[in-house]
């Protein structure tokens, strides 16, 4: 009997353990608690890591870190909850991605050819299989395929877990509309790895292409 099509998720499951509960430390770390500054760097640093490589490529490091300056700068102004500063973290993370994109993006970029995906997955449940390529970090790699609105989508949503109406306030955009880019992403994911020798992309030190672009979302 032949296997029906497997269908993309109507909600995107989260790849990793829920994320802790960072309420507590960071009204320590507003109150001067470098420990405390430290258990929230640790937590969130993961998951900015992976947005910003589909961003800036090989620049994420370096790009996090202005993040982060920026975030114990401007630390005291902030309120809201655990996830609200995770979002807050986020939206810090892709505006310093954005500037140094403009900055960037008439250097010349140098392709350099990488591994294909290592264990392409079976016909049986592609969409699942695109959720759990995600997780890998060669992976990241086949998200930069995706139109930049998709990339950004699935990155915050199944990523770093935030819910729709965070990480629309992120990028500038109503829920319903992160929730279609998401959906649309995984459906495009799913194809990718549907097709046979499926190809990481050349490497050129750059993310998703266009994201440079000016976004006035994002002033």
């Amino acid at each position: 009997m032949a296997s029906e099509p497997a269908k993309a998720p109507t909600e995107p499951q989260r790849l990793w353990a829920d994320p802790a509960d960072l309420s507590a430390a960071v009204a320590a770390a507003q109150s001067g608690d470098e420990g405390a500054f430290r258990v929230i760097y640790r937590a969130a640093q993961p998951g900015l890591l992976r947005y910003l490589r589909v961003l800036v490529g090989d620049d994420a490091e370096d790009v996090a870190s202005e993040a982060w300056l920026q975030i114990a700068r401007d630390l005291g102004s902030f309120r809201g909850d655990s996830e609200g500063f995770r979002g807050w973290a986020a939206t810090i993370a892709r505006h310093r991605a954005l500037d140094h994109l403009r900055r960037e993006r008439r250097r010349p970029s140098h392709s350099m050819p990488m591994e294909q995906l290592a264990d392409r997955p079976s016909d049986d449940d592609t969409a699942g299989s695109a959720l759990d390529a995600v997780a890998s970090d060669a992976a990241l790699a086949l998200i930069a395929r995706l139109p930049r609105d998709q990339a950004e989508a699935v990155l915050l949503r199944v990523v770093m877990g935030l819910d729709a109406q965070r990480a629309g306030q992120v990028l500038g955009k109503r829920a319903g509309a992160v929730r279609t880019a998401a959906h649309r992403g995984l459906r495009k994911l799913a194809k990718l790895l549907e097709r046979p020798g499926t190809a990481l992309p050349a490497e050129t030190g750059h993310g998703v292409t266009g994201a440079a672009e000016e976004d006035e979302t994002t002033q």
